[in-house]
C-alpha cells in the first residue's frame, strides 16, 4: 500500500513528518503501537490514517469532550461524508446515539470516539462485539498512571474493557508527555510490554521558556498581553474564581479575552471555545480543565498564572503553543506560596496520594528555581539529553539569555542548617526565618529562642533573600519537608553532610521585576494605586487620616486604607461622588468621613496648578451586584452563612471575602446573629479590643502575625474584623 498517496488523498499533505509513516505502519500490520509525541508532533494523523484505510472501525478512547467534537469535525472537514467519524459520548441525546449506531452498524464510521466512562458501561461493550473494530487507540495515555498529571482512575480499567470485546484487538496508546516512569506504567496497565515504542523528542525548538516571579502580577501580565495585542494566547489559572477574575481585567482593559471552566454549562463552553478558534477573542483564560486538544496551531502564547502541579501538565499545557512551528511564548509566574497551598489541599489524602503529590510538586519548584537552561531542564526531565550551547533552541530561555544575580552562599547555607539542627528539626520556614532575623515575638521567647546560638545570626539578609535558601536548599534535598508535619523542616542526609563538611553552594537571587517601566493606563484589578501617585499628596492625606481617626477615637485604618490614600493620590477626587469611587471607599465611607478629604485634595489641587483628568475612573473589576445585593439581603434575614455560601457555589473562605468588600466599600452588616454561635464572648471582646486599641494596618494578615500565638482561627478573626468594620469604620 502506498501510504504516502492515501496521505495526499486524505489529508492533501505531500509527506510524513518524522516517525509517522513507520507508526502508521505498525498499526496497520495489527502491531500494539506506543506513541510519545509532543503536542503539535502530528500525533493525531499516527491514528486517523490507519483508521481510515483500515477494514472496520477504529475506536478512539479519549477524556475530553471538547476535544472529541473538534477532532470529529476535522476527520470530516477531509470527507464528503459527515458519517466517516463520530462521536459516542453524554453530550448527545438519544435519537442522536441512534443515528451513529445505524451508522456504525452500517459499517460507514471509521473513527468512533468515546469516553472511558462510555466504554465503562455493559450495553456499551456488547454493542461493539457486533461490529468489526481494527484497532483501539488509547489518546491521553498519561491518564492511565498516578505518576502522571491527570491521573483518571477509569483509564485504569482499559484494558479488561477492551478484552470485554475482543482480547485480539490491536492497542495504540498515545501520550504528549511521559517520563520513564509513566511510560512504564501505561504499558503495565494496557498489557503491552511487547509493543513498538515511538518515542519523538520533547525538544519544541521554537517555544520560549520564562518564569517570572509573582511580583506585581496583574501589572506585568497586562503589558505582556498588550505587547502581542491580536495574537492569540492562554492563560492558565488553577481556581475558576482567578479565571474569571482575570478574563474579566483584560477585558476592561480592551484586551479579547474570554473565560472557561467546568463550572460553566456546556453550551457557554463550547460557544467561548468556538469564538477563540474562530478569532473573535484573542485570550482565553481557562483552568486547565481546558485541555480541549484543540487543534489551533497559532497560539502565541501560553501563560501560567500560577505553577501546576506537575512538570508534564506544564509541558503539555505550554505545548500549546506555536503548533505551526512559528513563534510560541511560554511564561510562567511563580510564587512559592502557591506551591504550598497545593501542598495544604494534599493533607487528608492517603499518604502514598501525597508522596506522588509532593514528588511532583518538588519537580515544579526545582523547574521553577533553577538557573540552568530551562530547555534543558524539562528535556532531562523527560529523559533527554540537550547541548545548551549549539542545541536546536539553544538560548531560547530566559536563564540562557538573561542569568538571574547570584552568589556564593555556603556560609548562608551552613547558618541555616545549624539552625534547624539547632531547634531540632521541629520548625517551619518562617519560624526559622525569624530566628535566623532575630525578630523576638512571645512565642519564641517562651521557648527561649532568641538565647540560641542562631537567634540573629542572618540578620543582616533580609526574608526574601533566606526564603531563596530555604527552597533552594530543599531543592537539592539538604532540607526535606515532612509529609506528616507539613512545613516542617528536617535535614536530610545531604544536610548533616554539609554541616560536617561544607561545600560551594550558589545562591540565586531574583530578578527585580518591580523596576520595569510602568504603565499608567493600566486598569488592575484593585482600584489602581496607579505609578502616578502625587508623594506629597499622599503624605498629607496620610496625616489627614491620623487626625480625623484621633477626632473620631478610632485607629486610622478605620478611616482610610493605604491603598485608598494611594488611589486618590493618584485620581485627585474633589467631591463626594468621587471619592465614592476610589479603592474601599463607596458612599456610605465617604459621606462619613470624607468631607475634609476631598476639600483638602481640592485645595491641593488649586495652589499646585493640577490638571485633572475629565472623570474619575472606576478601574476596579467590580464584583457581581447580585451577589453582593444577595448577601446583604440574607444577611438581613439572618441566614446562616453556611446557607448562603452553598446557594451561591462558594466557599466560606470566598463568602467572608465578598462581606469584607461590602464592608469595606461603606456598607454596615451585621452578623450579632451569627457570631454567638460562631465565636466566644470571651473572644469576640478581646479580638474587638485589638482592632481597636493595638492594630496598626487593621488587615487580616497583621492581625494573623500578632495574634498567632493566641487561640484564635483565621475564621474568628475575619469574623470580628468585619463587626468592627461595620460598626466603626462605616
Amino acid at each position: 500500500m502506498n501510504l504516502q498517496a492515501e496521505l495526499k488523498k486524505h489529508f492533501g499533505f505531500d509527506a510524513f513528518k518524522g516517525d509517522q509513516e513507520e507508526i502508521i505502519q505498525s498499526v496497520i500490520s495489527g502491531n500494539d503501537t506506543f506513541v510519545i509525541m509532543p503536542t503539535g508532533g502530528g500525533k493525531s494523523l499516527c491514528y486517523q490514517l490507519p483508521a481510515l484505510i483500515h477494514e472496520g472501525t477504529a475506536i478512539v478512547i479519549s477524556p475530553l469532550i471538547a476535544l472529541m467534537k473538534n477532532q470529529v469535525d476535522s476527520i470530516r472537514g477531509h470527507s464528503e461524508d459527515d458519517f466517516v467519524a463520530h462521536f459516542l459520548n453524554s453530550s448527545l441525546n438519544k435519537a442522536e446515539q441512534i443515528v451513529v449506531k445505524d451508522d456504525l452498524r452500517a459499517g460507514r464510521t471509521k473513527l468512533l470516539y468515546v469516553a472511558p466512562e462510555t466504554l465503562n458501561k455493559k450495553e456499551t461493550i456488547d454493542f461493539f462485539k457486533e461490529l468489526t473494530i481494527s484497532f483501539v487507540a488509547v489518546d491521553e495515555a498519561h491518564c492511565i498512571s498516578e505518576w502522571g498529571h491527570d491521573f483518571r482512575p477509569e483509564y485504569r480499567r482499559i484494558k479488561e474493557m477492551i478484552k470485554g470485546i475482543n482480547s485480539k484487538i490491536p492497542v495504540m496508546a498515545l501520550t504528549a508527555t511521559a517520563t520513564p516512569k509513566v511510560q512504564g506504567d501505561i504499558q503495565k496497565n494496557l498489557g503491552m510490554s511487547d509493543a513498538r515504542v515511538f518515542k519523538a523528542s520533547f525538544n519544541r525548538t521554537n517555544l520560549f521558556y520564562e518564569v517570572r516571579p509573582k511580583v506585581e502580577l496583574a501589572k506585568q501580565l497586562i503589558r505582556f498581553v498588550k505587547e502581542r495585542q491580536g495574537k492569540s494566547g492562554i492563560v492558565y489559572c488553577l481556581s475558576r474564581k482567578k479565571v474569571e477574575e482575570i478574563a474579566e481585567t483584560l477585558q476592561v482593559n480592551g484586551i479579547k479575552a474570554l473565560p472557561y471552566h467546568a463550572g460553566f454549562d456546556a453550551g457557554t463552553r463550547a460557544k467561548n471555545q468556538d469564538m477563540f478558534l474562530n478569532e473573535d477573542v484573542d485570550v482565553i483564560v481557562a483552568t486547565i480543565a481546558f485541555g480541549m486538544g484543540i487543534d489551533k496551531p497559532d497560539v502565541r502564547f501560553v501563560i501560567h498564572h500560577d505553577m501546576p502541579k506537575s512538570l508534564e501538565g506544564y509541558y503539555q499545557e505550554t505545548g500549546r503553543a506555536g503548533r505551526d512551528g512559528g513563534e510560541g511564548h511560554c511564561l510562567a509566574f511563580y510564587d512559592y506560596k502557591d506551591i504550598e497551598k497545593l501542598e495544604k489541599f494534599m493533607q487528608g489524602k492517603p499518604i502514598s496520594e501525597q508522596e506522588v503529590g509532593k514528588q511532583l510538586l518538588e519537580e515544579v519548584v526545582a523547574y521553577a528555581e533553577t538557573a540552568m537552561s530551562r530547555r534543558k531542564f524539562l528535556l532531562h526531565y523527560f529523559g533527554e539529553e540537550f547541548d545548551e550551547e549549539n542545541g536546536e533552541g539553544a538560548k531560547m530561555d530566559d536563564n540562557a539569555v538573561n542569568p538571574r544575580p547570584r552568589e556564593e552562599g555556603s556560609k548562608w547555607v551552613k547558618m541555616l542548617l545549624d539552625c534547624v539542627a539547632e531547634l531540632k528539626e521541629t520548625a517551619k520556614a518562617k519560624y526559622i526565618i525569624e530566628i535566623l532575623t532575630g525578630v523576638s515575638n512571645s512565642q519564641i521567647k517562651s521557648f527561649r529562642h532568641d538565647t540560641i546560638k542562631s537567634f540573629g545570626a542572618g540578620k543582616e539578609k533580609d526574608k526574601k533573600f533566606w526564603m531563596a535558601v530555604i527552597r533552594q536548599t530543599t531543592v537539592g534535598k539538604l532540607l526535606i519537608k515532612d509529609i506528616e508535619t507539613y512545613g516542617v523542616l528536617k535535614l536530610g542526609e545531604k544536610g548533616k553532610e554539609f554541616i560536617a563538611n561544607p561545600q560551594p553552594f550558589t545562591v540565586i537571587l531574583d530578578h527585580d521585576y518591580i523596576e520595569r517601566a510602568e504603565d499608567d493606563n493600566l486598569i488592575l484589578n484593585t482600584k489602581a494605586q496607579g505609578s502616578a501617585m502625587d508623594d506629597k499628596l499622599y503624605q498629607l492625606l496620610k496625616d489627614l487620616t491620623r487626625s480625623v481617626a484621633k477626632d473620631n477615637n478610632v485607629p486610622p485604618f478605620v478611616v482610610f486604607q493605604e491603598p485608598s490614600l494611594m488611589d486618590m493620590a493618584n485620581q485627585y477626587p474633589i467631591t463626594l461622588e468621587e471619592l465614592a469611587n476610589i479603592q474601599g471607599v463607596g458612599q456610605g465611607k465617604a459621606n462619613k468621613y470624607g468631607a475634609s478629604f476631598v476639600s483638602t485634595i481640592a485645595d491641593y489641587v488649586e495652589e499646585n496648578d493640577i490638571e485633572r483628568a475629565q472623570d474619575i475612573v472606576v478601574k476596579s473589576v467590580v464584583n457581581k451586584s447580585g451577589t453582593k445585593v444577595y448577601i446583604i439581603q440574607n444577611i438581613d434575614r439572618k441566614r446562616p452563612l453556611e446557607d448562603i455560601a452553598k446557594a451561591r457555589d462558594m466557599s466560606m473562605e470566598d463568602l467572608l471575602t465578598e462581606i469584607e468588600n461590602i464592608v469595606e466599600s461603606g456598607t454596615k452588616v451585621n452578623l450579632d446573629y451569627y457570631l454567638g454561635d460562631a465565636v466566644d464572648e470571651d473572644k469576640q471582646d478581646e479580638l474587638y479590643d485589638y482592632f481597636m486599641e493595638d492594630a496598626e494596618t487593621g488587615t487580616i494578615e497583621e492581625a494573623m502575625e500578632e495574634l498567632k500565638d493566641e487561640d484564635y482561627s483565621e475564621e474568628e478573626i475575619r469574623l470580628m474584623r468585619i463587626k468592627f468594620m461595620s460598626e466603626v469604620a462605616n
